[in-house]
Parts: C-alpha cells; structure tokens; sequence
C-alpha cells in the first residue's frame, strides 16, 4: 500500500508541475501584453520608464528564465502579489476563499453522492419502470445540461420567479451572522453544482449494480432465501460501489468546473469568483496562484480516491 501510495504521489506532483508550465505558457500567449496589467493608464509613462517596469518584474527574461523563477518562489510559499488588489499577498487572497469554495463544494458532493446513489439503486432494483425510465430522463437532461445554464435557470425559477431563495451572496448583507441565514442562501447553488454530479453518479450506479445482480453469488443468496433487502444491502451493493467511489473523486474537477460559473452567478465569494474576476482584470499573479492551488487540490482528492479504492479492493495492493 505504501508502494502503492507514493507512486501516485508522485505521478501527481508530476501533473502539478505540467499544470503550473501549461498555465504559465498559456497566460503568456494570451493577447496583449503581461507588463499592461501594471500600467495605470492615468499615468503617462516613457519608453524609457516601461523598459525599467519590465525588467524589474523579470519580463525582459525568456520564459523559461521567468518560469523557473517563478516556480522557485512558489516552492518557499510565495505566489507573488496581486496587481488590482493594493499589492495583497496572493496566498493569503487565495487561502482567504478557500473556505466558502469547500463548503459549497462539499455541501454539493454530499447531496449529489445521497441522491446519485439512492436514485442509482432504486433505478436498478426497479429495471424500466416508471421509476427508472423518469430517473434516467431527469440524469441524461442534467449530465447534458451545462454548469452555467443550470445555475441561470435556477436563479431565475427559484429566486426570480419564486423568491423561495436568495439572488446571490453567502450572506444577507447589514444582517448578523446566521446559520439558517447561511444555509438559506447555500441551498440553492449547492443543489445546482450537484446536479451533473448526481447524474453521472446515478447512471454508474444503476449499471454496476445491474451487473452485480446478475452475479452467482447473487443469486445463490436469493436461493437460500435470504430477504431481497438484504440480498443488496449485504451483497451486491458493496461491489457495485467500486466504479462509483472512483467516479466520486473524478467529479471534483467537473465541480470546480461548474463552481466557478456557479459562484460567478450567484456572487458566492470563493475560488471561482476570484479566478473569474483575476481573468477579467488580467491580474497575473492571481491567476497563477489561484490556478495552482486548485490543481493541488484536485490532485490530493484524486489520490485519496485512489488509496480509498485501493483499501476497499485489496486486488489493486498488487497491481
């Protein structure tokens, strides 16, 4: 297992730093120039005064040059300073949104996984049914439904139209802090963000459990008597959570995805509305830090996926 773990450790800092260099490159293809985002267009500046700008920020350097120095930097825990944010700290201007990203996030994976799971098992328990034909329709229209349009129709149905939810924020502003209040304007976004989530759970769900009930074993408990409740409780549906722990972790990434259009909709101030409003201002150094950070993150669930699935399938210790 230890083997095990550590090959994947490393196969994932190895992804992290391909990350780091892709974004790296990517922001330095992106149209204009990188030295426009320091320039205060209310301030004239010479030839001479931007050449100095640019090579006190190391821009003057060819990339390979700037990228190493970047990463060095980053590696002793400094991500530079935001540019349209009053020179703050970018690790502490990224760890500051950490906190209403997970909770969101993870408030999404708690309801995508209960009703991607329930609703996977009932679909195949009850094989073409209304049940099953009604959860697979509702699943295919959500996996086929994008992350924006999702968290646009749900705005305007149920905070527009309804006003059973709030429009947008974490919290209602000139208001002490609640957790009702918090959980009022949590609920919608979070069901929202897990909805694709609860799809593709659902669909691999019903059909690893559809395999495993054909299963001898199966059948064998059901010869014996033993009570259908238990026949899938006890049986098939430990087995049948194989794929589906696998596919848990590999959604992560479909949830930052969709978090940052959610948190840009909904004015949830996380991650994703961060990252989104670095873009928008071409703020560099957020960008990078902030792209970093959630690469880690989404790498660590991945490996913790893996050890999971490892410790619940000793077949994969010798793989």
């Amino acid at each position: 297992m230890l083997r095990y773990s550590l090959r994947r450790l490393a196969i994932g800092i190895g992804m992290l730093l391909a990350l780091s260099m892709l974004i790296f490159l990517l922001l330095r293809l992106t149209p204009g120039d990188p030295i426009d985002a320091y320039i205060d267009p209310n301030i004239p500046m010479s030839p001479a005064d931007l050449a100095e700008l640019r090579s006190s920020l190391g821009l003057d350097q060819p990339l390979p040059v700037q990228y190493l120095a970047w990463l060095q930097q980053a590696l002793a825990g400094n991500l530079g300073y935001s540019i349209k944010r009053m020179d703050q700290p970018v690790l502490g201007l990224v760890l500051s949104r950490i906190g209403p990203t997970v909770l969101l996030m993870g408030t999404a994976l708690v309801i995508s996984t209960v009703v991607g799971i329930a609703t996977g098992i009932i679909s195949a328990v009850r094989r073409n049914s209304i049940a099953d034909l009604s959860f697979s329709v509702v699943a295919l229209t959500g996996i086929s439904s994008p992350a924006f349009l999702s968290a646009l129709i749900g705005l305007y149905v149920f905070a527009v139209r309804l006003k059973w939810m709030p429009s947008g924020g974490m919290l209602t502003p000139g208001e002490a802090f609640s957790v009702l209040d918090l959980l009022h304007h949590l609920i919608l976004p979070a069901s929202l963000l897990a909805v694709a989530q609860a799809a593709l759970i659902m669909r691999y769900m019903r059909a690893s459990l559809l395999e495993v009930l054909n299963q001898d074993y199966v059948r064998t408990a059901r010869a014996k008597g033993v009570l259908e409740f238990w026949v899938i409780v006890k049986h098939a549906l430990r087995n049948a959570l194989l794929p589906v722990v696998t596919l848990i972790g590999s959604t992560i990434g479909l949830a930052i995805g969709g978090a940052i259009f959610i948190e840009s909709v909904f004015n949830w101030p996380g991650m994703g509305l961060l990252l989104v409003d670095s873009v928008e201002t071409r703020d560099y150094p957020v960008i990078m830090g902030a792209t970093l950070i959630i690469g880690a993150c989404v790498i660590v669930v991945n490996l913790l996926t893996d050890v999971t699935y490892a410790v619940i399938d000793p077949r994969i210790k010798v793989a």
